[in-house]
């Protein structure tokens, strides 16, 4: 599978098969939500190169995605390293710890992604991306930055329609703001957050046996919270997440510190039989 290096665009029919797949990005790439530190971190590129390798056994995998990057450091520190791999598929997913800087620029975050994606497609990597849902949908506290978001979506839209790169549209859709997709920080998918995600990668992407399931209500359905337990939810949330992570923006500490890859080689995927297994339709265990 090769992209068109005339037009920067990719062919994908249903059925194509990939050997060297390499994901870029921040913290949900990495994993983050989906495990710890102490037993590894799994997360949607570890379950997107597991659907992969149902098509091809034999596909190999790195993982160059660290935490708390902005798109600029994905740009400058791992799309040589990606090149440098051969890929002939890439995920690129980056720009929201953008929004969530004061400075955030639309402009420079949309030119790190054109950049990356022009790159990758000139050198026959298939790439595909996604948008992300409003936060004020999974935390009412979240509401100043969903105009970042929506700016950030459209252009995330136009780079790839310009270089012909695959969009996992996840923003619109009601699951998937599900509280049961999210982790208790409410920045980083849980287990089935990231499985789903990697479901919707795998519908763009058109693979077999890829649908639309990932977009249904996970259920059994959440029982509804009134205003009181919804704003006392909101209180500790701030508390206990959104005042630590205000902290570290103001000293200058980043979760990045002292952080590398995961998986900076390609390496056989071989999914671990004894790990939790969600399935991206019910709530894990």
């Amino acid at each position: 599978m090769l992209a068109d290096h005339q037009h920067g665009s990719s062919r994908v029919t249903p059925g194509d098969t990939y050997s060297r797949y390499v994901a870029l990005g921040d913290s949900q790439t990495e994993g983050v939500g989906d495990g710890d530190d102490l037993i590894g971190l799994r997360g949607l590129a570890d379950r997107f190169a597991e659907l992969l390798a149902v098509t091809n056994p034999q596909l190999q995998y790195a993982n160059l995605a660290v935490r708390g990057k902005l798109a600029r450091h994905v740009h400058e520190e791992q799309l040589t390293d990606a090149l440098r791999l051969r890929p002939d598929l890439v995920t690129v997913i980056a720009g929201v710890n953008d929004v969530l800087r004061p400075g955030f620029d639309a402009d420079e975050v949309a030119g790190h992604l054109e950049a990356m994606f022009a790159e990758l497609t000139t050198h026959g990597a298939v790439v595909v991306t996604l948008t992300f849902p409003d936060p004020a949908r999974i935390t009412p506290l979240a509401r100043m930055v969903s105009g970042r978001v929506a700016v950030l979506n459209q252009r995330i839209r136009a780079a790839a329609q310009q270089y012909g790169v695959i969009v996992a549209e996840t923003a619109d859709h009601a699951a998937v703001t599900d509280p049961r997709l999210w982790g208790a920080d409410r920045l980083h998918a849980s287990p089935l957050g990231h499985q789903r995600i990697a479901e919707a990668l795998a519908s763009a992407l058109q693979l077999p046996g890829s649908d639309d399931s990932w977009t249904r209500p996970v259920l059994p359905p959440l029982p509804k919270r009134g205003a009181l337990s919804t704003a006392t939810n909101e209180m500790l949330w701030a508390a206990k997440f959104l005042g630590p992570w205000l902290g570290r923006r103001l000293t200058g500490r980043s979760s990045a510190d002292g952080r590398t890859a995961k998986r900076p080689d390609l390496l056989p995927v071989r999914a671990d039989e004894d790990s939790p297994q969600c399935d991206g339709r019910t709530a894990c265990p």
